[in-house]
């Protein structure tokens, strides 16, 4: 289901909780919400429809890549950027960096390994400020 996007500071600023077999329905709707902003959006965290589950969602190219319980365990290459966001408005600036490793849990809940880098390392680091609570 096409869901909302939250704009509420309160809950963006919250910490997200870890995800589980129950929350298949969040990467369902996370989809659905994607595709539906694809032209002004290529990531999601489940904060911005206002669920504080650690669960984000990427488009890379054709491939949608969901992510439960991301954490980044290396990054390399540091460089300064300016993002927007659709839960905020404006752009802001961030600091990211160029590649990073991820372990994380994919969309059947078996857990991944994988490194990226360019645009894509940069969607990931910024969905996982989210699930932070971190607003950029």
């Amino acid at each position: 289901m096409v869901r909302d996007i939250c704009r509420d500071i309160r809950l963006l600023r919250r910490k997200s909780l870890p995800a589980d077999e129950n929350d298949a329905a969040v990467i369902t709707d996370l989809r659905d919400t994607l595709r539906a902003n694809r032209d002004r959006c290529i990531g999601m965290a489940a904060n911005m429809i206002g669920v504080s589950k650690r669960i984000i969602i990427l488009s890379d190219g054709m491939l949608e890549v969901v992510m439960v319980d991301p954490v980044i365990t290396k990054k390399t290459g540091r460089y300064q950027t300016v993002e927007g966001c659709l839960s905020l408005t404006g752009q802001r600036k961030a600091v990211r960096y160029r590649e990073i490793e991820v372990d994380y849990k994919d969309s059947q809940f078996r857990p991944q390994h994988q490194r990226f880098s360019g645009l894509t390392a940069q969607i990931i680091q910024h969905e996982c400020d989210h699930l932070d609570g971190v607003i950029i």
